[in-house]
């Protein structure tokens, strides 16, 4: 059958794309946000992934477009992902070290995997149990180097401020957890559209808050600053992040993007805050190994595929997709796009049985 021995290769490239995005913009946000209301942080943050997200967006006949039966998700992605998560963040950024918030975002994969085995029963085999085990360890060595050395310039403070502001990083990872176990469903919509629906929604709701609380109006430069974050931070990573729960699932996405705390940490290090330990260095060895073990995953067994309808982007080469285009509206889009290139509209598949290396997307979702 057509297609790569590693199909996770693409998942988690793309996850790790995401996972330097964002963990690039945390000590940045940090420095940023400095002496700004959270809630105003956040509009900004959310009104350049909005931009983002318009500018990426696809045309009908390649990616499947939001539906109106989408939104109750999207408002619920939009109050975890784009109002508590990043307010949480931002108003505990200025109370912990850009590090140390770096290190505690590690919560947001545990989360993530937990959500999608329990929801959406997401294949965890040995090979993926010990790439998470790699990550997850890495995490706990970034922490103990974060223990074993001073907060550093940047710091929010000590005791029980710095306590106070990594609890609230903590619930920023726990609402981006929900978050990105909710948009696993529309990780087959365009995700321009996805990242643009989102990010409009979280910026209007903080922006209207910001105004409630009569939050100061921050500068120029730093508005600025914080719309390129949230840009490529937040907008052009979720995209990434969207694609990779298309291609590879949820847990595995989750796992690899345990990743952004350790490059959030090497930057905030490299921009001066604290020098780098052995168990920094420790740390992001095993995290790396864990994401080589996710690029090389191989799984593969017969199985079955019941009858399904949907729509998503698509190409007749990956074995699953060799349907004629006998719909009218099908058949405009093949006078736009030749069948055999990326293209989206409703299709049918029959029910089959085969075998071939596969992750956990819209087509291998079965029970093991």
């Amino acid at each position: 059958m057509p297609g790569t021995h590693f199909p996770a290769l693409r998942g988690a490239t793309l996850a790790l794309l995401a996972a330097v995005l964002f963990g690039i913009s945390t000590p940045l946000l940090q420095r940023l946000g400095l002496g700004l209301g959270a809630f105003s942080t956040a509009s900004l943050l959310y009104a350049g992934a909005s931009l983002a997200g318009a500018a990426l967006r696809q045309p009908v006949e390649r990616e499947a477009a939001l539906r109106r039966s989408d939104l109750p998700r999207l408002l619920a992605m939009a109050a975890f992902g784009a109002v508590l998560g990043p307010v949480a963040l931002a108003w505990g950024l200025q109370r912990s070290s850009g590090t140390s918030a770096s290190l505690m975002l590690t919560l947001e994969a545990l989360f993530t995997t937990l959500l999608a085995w329990a929801i959406y029963r997401e294949t965890i085999d040995r090979r993926v149990a010990t790439a998470m085990a790699l990550l997850a360890a890495g995490g706990a060595m970034l922490v103990l180097d974060q223990g074993s050395g001073g907060s550093g310039a940047g710091g929010g403070g000590g005791g029980g401020t710095q306590g106070l502001g990594l609890s609230a990083v903590g619930v920023a990872t726990l609402a981006w957890g929900l978050d990105n176990t909710l948009s696993r469903a529309l990780a087959e919509r365009d995700p321009g559209q996805v990242v643009l629906a989102k990010a409009a929604l979280g910026a209007t709701a903080t922006a209207a808050l910001a105004v409630v609380v009569q939050e100061p109006l921050p500068g120029w430069g730093a508005a600025l600053g914080l719309l390129a974050v949230g840009a490529t931070g937040y907008g052009l990573s979720l995209r990434c992040y969207l694609l990779a729960q298309r291609a590879f699932g949820a847990a595995r996405t989750g796992s690899v993007f345990a990743s952004a705390p350790f490059v959030g940490a090497a930057l905030a290090a490299a921009m001066g805050e604290r020098a780098s330990g052995p168990w920094l260095l420790a740390g992001g060895s095993l995290m790396a190994l864990g994401i080589v073990l996710h690029l090389a995953e191989r799984h593969g067994h017969t199985h079955d595929h019941q009858a399904l309808e949907h729509e998503h982007a698509h190409s007749h080469d990956d074995g699953h997709h060799d349907h004629a285009h006998g719909h009218a509206h099908a058949k405009e889009q093949a006078d736009v796009l030749p069948a055999s290139a990326t293209h989206s509209h409703l299709h049918s598949h029959a029910p089959q049985q085969h075998s071939h290396p596969h992750v956990p997307d819209a087509h291998h979702s079965h029970r093991h």
